[in-house]
């Protein structure tokens, strides 16, 4: 049986400690060679050798994606590489000030929404051209639950995120007609090393452990914090041909904690 991403080519933007790092691997694993863009040129050089190890195929290349020319770089770089480009997953993001609206900087929401929305719009720009000649393509851009469940000093990551969801629509909307799809996730509590870094923060300033766990669990009908690889293959799932036909669609990854009416 193929696998999920055989033979196609993917740009994980964002490939950071979290979940971005678990989907570079699992899409290499299913078959996929890799386009890795984040702004640690250390990290994600060791994720795309550690792909390669594994016998797979990945280029790394820096990118930040509030600068287009570097958008254009990684897409460049990965056409070269592996001859065409089908999906990108755009997960790159900052998260800004955890602050309460009424003491929100509008300057600090301006560099997240910068990042979080333009910048998913400038990747999405850069890779068009070679789908476009591939005659089709897959774009994913992941965004969160706080949008629609707000989470106190999360307003300007939200926010922004709320209006990548929007432009998912439009892309689809927009780029249909070239067979390129675009969805979106919206994530929840994600079982990586972000997460786990807050719980032990928690638990460094006395707080128990296992009640800091209990208390995010206890909102998820699952009973548990979703695991980062189970969340990474949610998102790949829309990259692969058994989406061919959906496009312009929101999937909640989250355990049950948020169910969308």
């Amino acid at each position: 049986m193929p696998s999920l991403l055989e033979n196609k080519v993917v740009i994980i933007s964002g490939v950071g400690p979290g979940m971005g790092q678990a989907m570079a691997r699992i899409a290499a694993a299913e078959g996929a060679k890799v386009g890795l863009g984040a702004r640690n040129r250390d990290f994600i050089d060791a994720v795309a050798g550690e792909i390669r190890a594994s016998g797979g195929e990945a280029v790394a290349v820096p990118t930040d994606v509030g600068d287009a020319g570097q958008c254009a770089a990684l897409a460049k770089a990965t056409a070269d590489a592996f001859g065409r480009i089908d999906g990108l997953v755009n997960t790159a993001y900052i998260h800004g000030e955890w602050v309460t609206v009424d003491e929100a900087d509008p300057e600090d929401w301006a560099k997240v929404f910068d990042v979080n929305c333009l910048g998913a719009l400038r990747m999405t720009q850069a890779v068009l051209p070679a789908m476009k000649a591939a005659g089709g393509g897959a774009v994913v851009n992941v965004a969160t639950m706080s949008q629609v469940n707000p989470f106190p000093g999360e307003g300007g990551y939200a926010t922004a995120k709320g209006g990548l969801t929007t432009m998912t629509r439009h892309m689809a909307k927009d780029l249909g007609r070239f067979n390129i799809r675009v969805n979106a996730t919206r994530m929840g509590w994600i079982g990586g090393k972000p997460v786990y870094d807050y719980i032990d923060r928690a638990a460094a300033g006395g707080q128990d452990r296992d009640a800091v766990i209990g208390e995010i669990t206890a909102r998820i009908p699952l009973g548990v914090i979703p695991p980062e690889e189970d969340c990474a293959k949610s998102v790949l799932f829309f990259l692969s041909d058994y989406a061919k036909m959906v496009t312009g669609a929101t999937l909640d990854v989250n355990g049950g904690q948020y169910m969308a009416p």
